[in-house]
């Protein structure tokens, strides 16, 4: 039987998914690394680390095929994380680490650029809202701040231009990675000048951007070895996790919402043309030529509850700790015990900054309302509600801008929690479907694979390969109760963002 692996370059982990031929999952492996924080503001990865444990986990999926002897590895479709920016020498060899969607380090430039007479046509034109996260901001800001490196660079690139390259000795960059670059013209399909000019550099020092269903071919030979795979096998170039994620649950018709909650989190929905937002408090990426996946991402997803767990919950990683579970179960589950809305208690998850749809890196947390009567497990509920209402708040912005949310398909680490998923449903008012597999951008980079490779005729067709599992409806008392806390949360934004 057929299989594709699936490759997900995250944030925190890269994972990699041996899907069959109707989206069960046949093995996995996942590896972790850290973000590495050298200064404020200063957010990096070791790009030789993220590309090793690319090799191993791909290397413990494909020996687990081989001892199953069922099924035969038709080929490997690649996801990654958006944003990223790594300098690199003639020889491919890093000059910086990998500085990642997180770094808000061009902050001025980002202001600079937005504040600009080219600013507007730049985001209209390439579908990035201008913020540090977009690698032309970061790439403004290493031509003033690493003038000796940003001269000696070679290549442009992201960490999966990285990988690519060192497995096959080729610059290419699928559209839907270029699209989040801030310097891809998402109507031509091109390097856009007027971005490249601002970020000063030449287009012969980005990669070729190509489509998502791009089969790489002659891998190194001794890396394949190390991965257990034949030097024949097709890697699939694929696209971003964001809109992967979209592709992986199906959720491809208009009315359909992904909403994802990893490490950050975002809602996105699937249209045929750009919608590019005149307010540009959204993103409009691609997936292929004829397929946009519009949103928002927010900074403050699953890392706020990681704070507080490390910060607060000590009692809670004792227990588990000893009773073989997950704690972050243990805290979703302390927070379930309270009633919607916290009893008052708002929370505004801005620790990170924030991106849509407020693009606002100075930002900061707050909680508000704090009486006597809250406890600690008010302070998590108010965390959970407070990451939903960033996800709201984009997702209003969809609406108006692409018109009504039907149905929302979610995915991502929350998507395991009933609970928290519940939340969403009643925030929104909409009904949740959460599909078989958690991992969608693992899934979207196989699909993608299944098309390029002739296993899938179109991706209409994806449904047998995305099953629905469950299904949440919205409690109408508790939307109202979650509308009257939202409309504060909003109302706090307003009066404190000077104060940021």
């Amino acid at each position: 039987m057929d299989c594709i692996i699936g490759l997900d370059i995250g944030t925190s982990s890269t994972k990699a998914i041996a899907f069959g031929s109707t989206g069960e999952i046949i093995a996995e492996h996942k590896i972790s690394y850290p973000i590495l924080n050298p200064k404020s503001d200063y957010f990096e990865q070791d790009p030789e680390e993220i590309f090793q444990a690319v090799i191993e986990s791909i290397a413990f999926v494909s020996n687990t095929l081989k001892a199953n002897k069922q099924y035969t590895l038709s080929g490997i479709g690649i996801s990654c994380a958006m944003h990223s920016l790594i300098a690199v020498g003639e020889k491919g060899n890093p000059l910086t680490n990998c500085i990642i969607w997180a770094d808000s380090r061009s902050k001025g430039f980002a202001t600079q650029i937005k504040n600009s007479t080219e600013g507007h046509d730049i985001y209209m034109k390439t579908g990035t809202p201008i913020h540090p996260m977009s690698p032309l901001c970061k790439l403004a800001w290493m031509r003033e701040n690493m003038k000796e490196i940003f001269d000696a660079s070679y290549k442009f690139i992201s960490i999966k231009e990285y990988v690519c390259y060192k497995l096959f000795k080729t610059y290419m960059v699928d559209y839907s990675i270029a699209s989040a670059t801030g310097l891809f013209n998402i109507h031509s399909l091109e390097w856009y000048l007027p971005a490249l000019k601002v970020a000063g550099i030449s287009s012969q020092q980005l990669s070729e951007p190509v489509p998502i269903t791009t089969v790489l071919s002659n891998l190194d030979i001794v890396f394949a070895d190390l991965m257990g795979l034949k030097g024949s096998i097709p890697f699939v170039i694929g696209g971003s996790d964001g809109c992967l994620a979209n592709l992986g649950v199906n959720a491809i018709k208009p009315g359909d919402a992904a909403v994802t909650i990893g490490t950050s989190g975002a809602i996105r929905v699937m249209t045929n043309k750009p919608n590019t937002d005149t307010k540009a408090r959204i993103f409009s990426y691609l997936l292929t030529e004829d397929k946009f996946v519009l949103g928002g991402a927010v900074n403050n997803g699953g890392v706020i509850l990681r704070w507080f767990k490390e910060n607060f919950a000590d009692e809670e990683v004792s227990d588990a700790l000893k009773d073989g579970t997950d704690v972050y179960d243990a805290l979703i589950k302390k927070a379930a015990t309270i009633p919607p809305g916290s009893d008052g208690l708002v929370f505004l998850p801005y620790l990170m900054g924030e991106r849509a749809p407020h693009w606002n890196t100075n930002v900061k947390g707050v909680f508000f309302g704090m009486q006597l009567l809250h406890t600690k497990a008010h302070f998590i509920r108010a965390v959970l509600e407070g990451i939903i209402f960033g996800i709201y708040s984009v997702g209003k912005v969809l609406e108006e801008t692409t018109g009504d949310i039907n149905v929302i398909f979610a995915n991502g680490g929350f998507a395991k929690s009933s609970d928290w998923v519940q939340m969403l449903a009643d925030v929104f008012n909409k009904k949740v479907l959460i599909a078989e597999s958690y991992e969608s951008a693992a899934l979207g980079a196989a699909i993608v694979a299944f098309k390029a490779l002739g296993i899938i005729d179109r991706f209409e067709d994806i449904g047998r390969l995305v099953p629905i599992v469950d299904e949440l409806t919205p409690n109408l008392i508790n939307h109202h109760v979650y509308m009257k806390n939202f409309a504060l949360f909003e109302r706090l934004y307003e009066k404190l963002k000077d104060e940021f």
